[in-house]
């Protein structure tokens, strides 16, 4: 999906300036983040923990496309929340709306890990999408 939020007139955050390993629970899946090969995906910030997820296989859902205009990309940061910039006011305004919500909490569209730490995220139960159906 993708695309811009034409209501947040803000800077991108820098992408990650090394490598380093972002592994998201429960599944523990462990990708190694390689900054030349951003970005993975459309969705979310380049470099963002939605973009490397989408763009290696783990679904988070991400009704919005990644323009921080809902809440259902919320992750919880175990490891490494040091690495990403603060929240903007528009992602903590739209955490308001997340079931679950944690002083760890992000929008995986919007946290960008600089890779200066590995991180480890928590996707929580009630946002993985169990069910693929063919179309």
């Amino acid at each position: 999906m993708g695309g811009t939020n034409p209501y947040v007139k803000r800077p991108a955050p820098p992408p990650p300036t090394r490598a380093y390993k972002l592994t998201f629970l429960p599944a523990n899946v462990t990708v190694e983040v390689d900054p030349a090969k951003l970005p993975y995906s459309r969705d979310g910030q380049k470099g963002s923990i939605l973009e490397i997820a989408l763009g290696n296989g783990v679904e988070i859902d991400h009704a919005c496309g990644g323009v921080v205009a809902c809440s259902t990309c919320h992750v919880i940061v175990k490891q490494g929340l040091g690495s990403c910039p603060a929240a903007t006011e528009e992602e903590d305004d739209q955490l308001d709306n997340a079931p679950g919500l944690t002083p760890n909490s992000r929008l995986a569209c919007q946290a960008v890990p600089n890779g200066s730490s590995d991180v480890v995220v928590e996707v929580p139960s009630w946002n993985r999408n169990l069910v693929s159906e063919e179309h």
